[in-house]
């Protein structure tokens, strides 16, 4: 069953062509994701009309919440199968897949279930008011109640399919999702089309992630006896090394999902106390800001296989190159857009709307945002190398110090200090420390594996 085609990538190939080779198509996926996000504000902001932006920014932290699911399942189940890879442990690997699709797709169920069933509560939770309930609940029906399974199992999928080497189908099967969405968005958004608003681009995604899950489905029949992803029923259990082999790195990551979830419903709600033109900039703003934010958690994301295999195998060096090589690209990458961006800020905003006070707004907030890119994308790889070599106590504490310790009570502070201004700056604080604190522990971590020839944690 070895495939030594990825045994060649992930032992022999050169460090900048095999991080280009895993990382470019998850970062090609990653933008194209991002701009279907984009999509969707800027075929809503055609309208003109606030409340049905605010409906699209509200209902953010719900569908946020998905990649809970996606990471405790995705980024756990490839981690453990790229470290079974490493250890040519081939059983555990096709055990572990299924573990993660079989688990994504009962999480998925439960999570429609429980958002359908306590709907009103979760909208008051989100910060809708009378204004915008209506239409946050109508693009809530189908990316949620109807949307969670086909949303999470695409992108669970997608993770098991890189996990092996394979990122370019991973990336494929993402991307024609999203290009989907982005051709359906203005047929069930605009007048000229369906005019259905904000839920017109609820209905676009949803069918949008089910023909991704189809894409999935088609390739793993496709290269039947190639592929070590199964997802036979009969590879599903709970067998106590799996379990526990996904879950220590895939719970932190749910964990800090759900927390980023909090911290995004305390900013909307801070924001919504300022009006809907308000909240409509911030959601603009937090997606122009996501274009590079996913170009440095793509990077991340696509180099976890490599940095697990090595890891597993006992080539540290390769390893740590790896590291080095792509923290490099990314920071060298991150200044120049961050400062593009803070220049840029109202023509930036202004392509998606063409309201003053949001467009004003909206450059006030990515002022502050944009300042993060730099420290965010060490703080991606750090939690990227521990989430690929299982060090899921250090991933669980980054992830409680960005949110618990430093970002959220700086929303309350600079809120209270800088009216509305502030909130933008609380991620900045917070990605500082964090990138601090990511060279420290990763330097540890280096020193140990030189002197031991193992991680301790």
């Amino acid at each position: 069953m070895q495939d030594t085609q990825k045994t060649k990538l992930f032992e022999e190939t050169a460090i900048p062509k095999a991080v280009a080779q895993l990382a470019v198509p998850t970062i090609l996926s990653s933008l194209v994701m991002v701009i279907y996000n984009l999509a969707d504000t800027y075929f809503v902001g055609m309208l003109n009309n606030s409340t049905q932006n605010a409906a699209v920014t509200l209902a953010g932290p719900v569908l946020l919440a998905f990649n809970a699911a996606n990471n405790l399942f995705g980024v756990g189940s490839s981690s453990m199968m790229s470290r079974s890879l490493g250890k040519k442990d081939y059983n555990t690997l096709k055990k572990s897949s299924a573990f993660g699709f079989y688990c994504a797709l009962i999480c998925g169920v439960i999570f429609a279930l429980l958002c359908t069933v306590f709907k009103n509560p979760l909208l008051v939770m989100l910060g809708a008011d009378a204004k915008t309930a209506a239409a946050t609940g109508a693009y809530m029906r189908w990316t949620v109640t109807f949307g969670a399974v086909p949303a999470i199992l695409n992108v669970v999928m997608a993770y098991l399919f890189r996990a092996e080497g394979a990122s370019l189908h991973a990336s494929i099967g993402t991307m024609s999702g999203c290009l989907l969405n982005i051709v359906l968005d203005p047929i069930f958004i605009l007048p000229w089309g369906l005019d259905m608003g904000a839920e017109g681009a609820g209905l676009a995604t949803f069918i949008s992630n089910c023909v991704a899950c189809f894409y999935f489905f088609v390739l793993m029949y496709k290269r039947r006896g190639k592929t070590l992803v199964c997802i036979h029923p009969s590879q599903f259990g709970f067998q106590k090394a799996i379990v526990f082999g996904v879950c220590g790195v895939g719970i932190p990551a749910a964990i800090q999902n759900l927390l980023n979830v909090t911290g995004m419903t305390i900013l909307n709600n801070f924001t919504s106390a300022f009006g809907s033109e308000a909240v409509a900039a911030m959601g603009i703003t937090q997606k122009v800001n996501m274009v590079p934010m996913y170009i440095a958690m793509g990077l991340s994301q696509g180099i976890m296989p490599l940095i697990s295999y090595n890891y597993a195998s006992g080539n540290h060096k390769r390893m740590k190159h790896t590291v080095l090589f792509s923290a490099a690209l990314s920071v060298g990458f991150m200044i120049p857009v961050a400062t593009l961006y803070y220049l840029f800020s109202g023509p930036l905003t202004s392509l998606f709307i063409g309201n003053e006070a949001i467009i004003a707004y909206g450059a006030s907030f990515l002022r502050g945002f944009c300042l993060s890119l730099p420290f965010m994308c060490i703080d991606f790889l750090a939690v990227g190398v521990f989430q690929s070599v299982g060090m899921g106590k250090e991933s669980l504490i980054f992830c409680i110090m960005r949110k618990i310790v430093l970002e959220i009570p700086a929303l309350y502070i600079l809120n209270k200090v800088f009216p509305l201004y502030g909130l933008a700056y609380a991620q900045f604080i917070a990605e500082f420390v964090l990138a601090g604190a990511a060279i420290f522990v990763l330097t540890r971590l280096f020193k140990k594996i030189e002197k031991n020839g193992v991680a301790v944690s």
